[in-house]
């Protein structure tokens, strides 16, 4: 979807934050015994991948950290005056597409900008629509908020000819610059990191033996790649299967989750005990399902979103509502950053390269929070910009 690139010193420090993260996606299952499933874990016994399932209770706990401080910009150019800036949402029924864009809003305010948020209503056409509603509107930048660019290739190119700067959130497979389509960055965490601690989240709390739902939207390419990666990461424990991979559009999640979770309770009964999606939202439509087939909100099924962490998945998982973990964005620091990429852009200045480290949360670490983001990213950013 985008060329090669080398990483900015940014990049490579959050990558070096989360190096542990992965290391399980190089181990193959092993045999005889393990140890026990680690934090919040649901079984015991013989684990069914003993180095695989080591090296994922290591991530977990690493993961689940809630002190982490501040690791990005501390320097950049002051505050621009004067801008106007208009985030293209691809819904703004989708959690973590609002509350990017609520960090947006927040930190516009504070810098002195202006923000105006189009929604494309999740369908292509609405999208372009909305896409060009934006560059009709010639704001200093626009935010393209959850979409695959190259549905809108006619109104990129636009806005490029106007110079009109774009900046992505989850618009592409990876962080940062995009010359293919042309993005000044795109502010996402690594998919791969995602992926792979809830891939490992499952290893290590069913002590390698689970059979495993997963649900995606496959319209959505980070979606696609993101539920791909999951799906080769948890084959890396040979007691791990993967019982059905379901293909619900974000769109139609809250009228075809609740059917969907009636036919696979019947059709896999007590051989699923876990279930990933690649957005929280899926297990809030799922809830009445699991409900009337007499499902306990605590699990088996133990249910984990790969995002996006927004504060209805911290409060089910907080209740034990039908939601076991999360692996949240850190979606107001996210639209912060948006907000510091473009004052880069507007000043001539080369993208950041910050990338957000993974977290992981349960209801062990959460503490009854509704949000997660890195401490200090306000404070950093009203440093840089003089406010």
């Amino acid at each position: 979807m985008h060329g090669n690139r080398k990483a900015t010193p940014g990049v490579m420090r959050a990558r070096s934050a989360v190096t542990v993260l992965l290391a399980a996606a190089t181990v193959l299952a092993g045999c005889g015994r393990g140890s026990s499933s680690g934090p919040g874990g649901s079984s015991t016994g013989p684990s069914g991948c003993p180095a695989a399932h080591a090296r994922a209770r290591a991530a977990v706990g690493q993961a689940m950290k809630t002190d982490v401080p501040w690791n990005g910009p501390t320097s950049g150019p002051s505050a621009v005056s004067g801008k106007t800036i208009v985030y293209v949402a691809e819904t703004m029924t989708n959690p973590g597409v609002a509350g990017a864009a609520g960090g947006v809003r927040e930190a516009a305010r504070v810098i002195g900008w202006n923000v105006r948020v189009i929604d494309g209503g999740a369908t292509p056409a609405g999208i372009q629509a909305a896409m060009s509603a934006a560059v009709t509107l010639k704001p200093s930048g626009i935010v393209i908020g959850g979409f695959d660019p190259n549905s809108t290739s006619r109104q990129v190119s636009r806005a490029d000819a106007a110079g009109i700067p774009l900046i992505g959130w989850h618009a592409v497979a990876a962080p940062g610059p995009s010359r293919r389509p042309r993005l000044f960055t795109n502010v996402t965490t690594r998919v791969e990191d995602v992926a792979g601690i809830s891939a490992q989240w499952i290893i290590s709390h069913s002590n390698g033996h689970a059979g495993v739902v997963l649900f995606t939207d496959a319209s959505i390419p980070f979606a696609r790649n993101k539920s791909e990666l999951i799906r080769k990461d948890l084959a890396i424990c040979s007691g791990v299967k993967l019982l059905s991979y379901e293909n619900i559009p974000i769109p139609d999640a809250s009228s075809r989750t609740p059917r969907e979770i009636s036919s696979l309770l019947a059709r896999f009964r007590s051989k699923w005990t876990h279930s990933v999606a690649i957005n929280d939202l899926y297990f809030a439509d799922a809830a009445p399902a699991f409900r009337a087939a007499g499902k306990k909100g605590s699990g088996p099924p133990f249910n984990i979103g790969a995002g996006d962490g927004d504060p209805s998945a911290f409060q089910r998982i907080n209740s034990k509502h039908y939601q076991a973990a999360t692996v949240p964005e850190p979606l107001s620091l996210q639209g912060w950053q948006i907000v510091d990429e473009f004052n880069r852009a507007f000043s001539g200045r080369p993208a950041s390269g910050y990338v957000a480290p993974v977290h992981l949360s349960t209801a062990d670490n959460s503490h009854g929070a509704t949000t997660w983001d890195p401490s200090g990213y306000r404070e950093a950013y009203r440093r840089i910009w003089g406010r």
